[in-house]
Protein backbone atom coordinates (compact mmCIF):
# COMPACT_ATOMS: atom_id res chain seq x y z
CA UNK A 1 0.00 0.00 0.00
CA UNK A 2 1.20 3.49 -0.85
CA UNK A 3 2.44 5.57 2.05
CA UNK A 4 -0.23 7.86 3.44
CA UNK A 5 -3.13 5.96 1.90
CA UNK A 6 -5.90 4.63 4.18
CA UNK A 7 -5.78 0.99 5.23
CA UNK A 8 -8.61 -1.25 4.05
CA UNK A 9 -8.86 -5.02 4.33
CA UNK A 10 -10.41 -7.45 1.85
CA UNK A 11 -14.11 -7.86 2.59
CA UNK A 12 -14.62 -4.32 3.85
CA UNK A 13 -17.18 -2.03 2.22
CA UNK A 14 -15.81 1.49 1.82
CA UNK A 15 -18.04 4.39 0.82
CA UNK A 16 -16.39 7.10 -1.25
CA UNK A 17 -17.67 10.67 -1.09
CA UNK A 18 -15.87 12.78 -3.66
CA UNK A 19 -15.98 16.48 -4.33
CA UNK A 20 -14.13 19.76 -4.15
CA UNK A 21 -15.34 20.41 -0.56
CA UNK A 22 -14.85 24.14 -1.22
CA UNK A 23 -15.58 24.41 1.65
CA UNK A 24 -16.72 21.31 3.53
CA UNK A 25 -19.91 22.06 5.48
CA UNK A 26 -22.74 20.66 7.58
CA UNK A 27 -24.44 19.07 4.58
CA UNK A 28 -21.40 16.93 3.80
CA UNK A 29 -21.21 15.77 7.41
CA UNK A 30 -24.92 15.02 7.45
CA UNK A 31 -25.01 12.84 4.33
CA UNK A 32 -21.86 11.05 5.48
CA UNK A 33 -23.46 10.04 8.74
CA UNK A 34 -26.65 9.02 6.95
CA UNK A 35 -24.72 6.94 4.42
CA UNK A 36 -22.95 5.07 7.23
CA UNK A 37 -26.36 4.20 8.68
CA UNK A 38 -28.20 3.40 5.45
CA UNK A 39 -25.87 1.52 3.09
CA UNK A 40 -24.14 -1.13 5.20
CA UNK A 41 -20.72 0.53 4.96
CA UNK A 42 -17.65 -0.35 7.02
CA UNK A 43 -16.22 3.15 6.65
CA UNK A 44 -16.31 6.23 4.43
CA UNK A 45 -13.43 8.07 2.78
CA UNK A 46 -13.83 11.66 1.66
CA UNK A 47 -11.95 12.20 -1.60
CA UNK A 48 -11.10 15.91 -1.68
CA UNK A 49 -10.41 16.51 -5.35
CA UNK A 50 -7.68 18.72 -6.84
CA UNK A 51 -10.41 20.39 -8.92
CA UNK A 52 -13.82 19.71 -10.45
CA UNK A 53 -13.60 19.36 -14.27
CA UNK A 54 -17.22 20.57 -14.56
CA UNK A 55 -16.50 23.89 -12.82
CA UNK A 56 -14.86 26.87 -14.53
CA UNK A 57 -13.41 28.45 -11.38
CA UNK A 58 -10.70 26.68 -9.46
CA UNK A 59 -11.25 25.87 -5.77
CA UNK A 60 -9.24 26.96 -2.74
CA UNK A 61 -5.85 25.22 -2.32
CA UNK A 62 -6.15 21.48 -1.71
CA UNK A 63 -4.29 21.60 1.61
CA UNK A 64 -6.65 24.30 2.88
CA UNK A 65 -9.76 22.33 1.92
CA UNK A 66 -8.43 19.10 3.46
CA UNK A 67 -7.53 20.89 6.70
CA UNK A 68 -11.02 22.37 7.04
CA UNK A 69 -12.64 19.05 6.17
CA UNK A 70 -10.63 17.22 8.83
CA UNK A 71 -11.51 19.85 11.41
CA UNK A 72 -15.19 19.46 10.58
CA UNK A 73 -15.60 15.72 9.97
CA UNK A 74 -14.45 13.94 13.11
CA UNK A 75 -15.75 10.37 13.20
CA UNK A 76 -13.87 7.12 13.86
CA UNK A 77 -15.21 5.54 10.67
CA UNK A 78 -14.57 8.49 8.34
CA UNK A 79 -11.21 9.42 6.78
CA UNK A 80 -10.58 12.67 4.89
CA UNK A 81 -8.07 12.11 2.07
CA UNK A 82 -6.37 13.72 -0.91
CA UNK A 83 -6.20 10.40 -2.75
CA UNK A 84 -7.00 11.76 -6.20
CA UNK A 85 -4.08 14.19 -6.09
CA UNK A 86 -1.78 11.35 -4.97
CA UNK A 87 -3.04 9.07 -7.74
CA UNK A 88 -2.92 11.80 -10.37
CA UNK A 89 -6.47 11.05 -11.52
CA UNK A 90 -8.86 13.74 -12.66
CA UNK A 91 -12.07 11.84 -13.27
CA UNK A 92 -14.07 9.54 -10.99
CA UNK A 93 -13.94 6.54 -13.33
CA UNK A 94 -10.13 6.62 -13.36
CA UNK A 95 -10.00 7.07 -9.59
CA UNK A 96 -12.21 4.04 -9.04
CA UNK A 97 -10.15 1.93 -11.41
CA UNK A 98 -6.96 2.87 -9.57
CA UNK A 99 -8.45 2.20 -6.13
CA UNK A 100 -9.78 -1.19 -7.16
CA UNK A 101 -6.30 -2.13 -8.34
CA UNK A 102 -4.71 -0.89 -5.09
CA UNK A 103 -7.26 -2.56 -2.81
CA UNK A 104 -8.11 -6.02 -4.16
CA UNK A 105 -11.02 -7.60 -2.32
CA UNK A 106 -12.36 -4.29 -1.01
CA UNK A 107 -15.86 -3.32 -2.15
CA UNK A 108 -16.18 0.39 -2.92
CA UNK A 109 -19.49 2.26 -3.01
CA UNK A 110 -19.69 5.66 -4.68
CA UNK A 111 -21.77 8.17 -2.72
CA UNK A 112 -23.46 11.26 -4.07
CA UNK A 113 -26.22 13.74 -3.40
CA UNK A 114 -29.32 13.64 -5.55
CA UNK A 115 -28.15 16.82 -7.30
CA UNK A 116 -25.19 14.86 -8.69
CA UNK A 117 -27.42 12.06 -9.95
CA UNK A 118 -29.47 14.63 -11.87
CA UNK A 119 -26.40 15.56 -13.95
CA UNK A 120 -24.52 12.27 -13.68
CA UNK A 121 -24.85 11.65 -17.43
CA UNK A 122 -22.46 14.56 -17.97
CA UNK A 123 -19.65 12.84 -16.06
CA UNK A 124 -16.73 11.31 -17.92
CA UNK A 125 -17.35 7.56 -18.47
CA UNK A 126 -20.45 7.53 -16.29
CA UNK A 127 -21.57 4.18 -17.68
CA UNK A 128 -18.23 2.73 -16.56
CA UNK A 129 -18.73 4.10 -13.04
CA UNK A 130 -22.14 2.43 -12.75
CA UNK A 131 -20.72 -0.82 -14.09
CA UNK A 132 -17.80 -0.89 -11.65
CA UNK A 133 -19.25 0.00 -8.21
CA UNK A 134 -22.63 0.28 -6.46
CA UNK A 135 -23.85 3.86 -6.09
CA UNK A 136 -25.63 5.30 -3.06
CA UNK A 137 -27.70 8.45 -3.62
CA UNK A 138 -28.91 10.64 -0.77
CA UNK A 139 -31.68 13.15 -1.38
CA UNK A 140 -30.90 16.80 -0.75
CA UNK A 141 -33.13 19.91 -1.03
CA UNK A 142 -34.89 20.45 -4.37
CA UNK A 143 -33.32 17.56 -6.27
CA UNK A 144 -35.56 14.53 -5.71
CA UNK A 145 -37.75 14.71 -8.82
CA UNK A 146 -35.00 15.79 -11.25
CA UNK A 147 -32.72 13.02 -9.94
CA UNK A 148 -35.31 10.28 -10.26
CA UNK A 149 -36.15 11.38 -13.80
CA UNK A 150 -32.52 11.85 -14.86
CA UNK A 151 -30.96 9.99 -17.82
CA UNK A 152 -28.79 7.93 -15.46
CA UNK A 153 -31.77 6.88 -13.32
CA UNK A 154 -33.75 5.85 -16.40
CA UNK A 155 -30.82 4.05 -18.02
CA UNK A 156 -30.09 1.94 -14.93
CA UNK A 157 -33.62 1.54 -13.58
CA UNK A 158 -33.24 -2.25 -13.47
CA UNK A 159 -30.31 -1.92 -11.07
CA UNK A 160 -32.16 0.19 -8.52
CA UNK A 161 -32.59 -1.13 -4.98
CA UNK A 162 -35.54 0.11 -2.96
CA UNK A 163 -34.86 2.09 0.18
CA UNK A 164 -35.93 -0.92 2.25
CA UNK A 165 -33.01 -2.87 0.77
CA UNK A 166 -30.43 -0.10 1.20
CA UNK A 167 -28.34 -2.13 3.66
CA UNK A 168 -27.65 -4.61 0.84
CA UNK A 169 -26.12 -2.01 -1.46
CA UNK A 170 -22.51 -2.50 -0.40
CA UNK A 171 -22.69 -6.22 -1.20
CA UNK A 172 -24.61 -5.84 -4.46
CA UNK A 173 -23.20 -6.61 -7.89
CA UNK A 174 -23.04 -3.48 -10.07
CA UNK A 175 -24.79 -1.93 -11.78
CA UNK A 176 -26.68 -1.32 -8.54
CA UNK A 177 -27.83 1.91 -6.99
CA UNK A 178 -30.11 3.03 -4.21
CA UNK A 179 -31.86 6.36 -3.65
CA UNK A 180 -32.77 7.18 -0.04
CA UNK A 181 -34.57 10.14 1.45
CA UNK A 182 -32.83 11.64 4.46
CA UNK A 183 -33.58 14.52 6.84
CA UNK A 184 -32.35 17.55 4.95
CA UNK A 185 -29.80 20.27 5.58
CA UNK A 186 -29.88 23.01 2.95
CA UNK A 187 -26.39 24.44 3.46
CA UNK A 188 -24.18 24.48 0.36
CA UNK A 189 -20.58 25.29 -0.50
CA UNK A 190 -21.63 27.84 -3.12
CA UNK A 191 -23.80 29.72 -0.58
CA UNK A 192 -20.91 29.82 1.90
CA UNK A 193 -18.56 31.20 -0.76
CA UNK A 194 -21.16 33.73 -1.88
CA UNK A 195 -21.51 34.94 1.70
CA UNK A 196 -17.78 35.59 1.76
CA UNK A 197 -17.27 33.59 4.96
CA UNK A 198 -15.43 30.35 4.21
CA UNK A 199 -15.37 29.42 7.93
CA UNK A 200 -19.13 29.29 8.51
CA UNK A 201 -21.00 26.16 9.39
CA UNK A 202 -18.29 24.67 11.60
CA UNK A 203 -20.08 24.38 14.92
CA UNK A 204 -21.74 21.43 16.59
CA UNK A 205 -20.98 18.82 13.94
CA UNK A 206 -18.21 16.63 15.30
CA UNK A 207 -18.85 13.10 16.53
CA UNK A 208 -16.48 10.92 18.50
Amino acid sequence: MKQGFPVARPGEVIGLLGGSFDPAHAGHVHITREALKRFGLSRIWWLVSPGNPLKERGPAPLETRIARARKLMKHPRVRVTGIEAALGTRYTAATLQALQALYPGVQFVWLMGADNLAQFHRWQDWHQIMASVPVGVLARPGDRISARMSPAARRFEQGRLTGARAQLLGRSQPPAWCFVNVPMISQSSSAIRAAGDWETGMGGLTEN
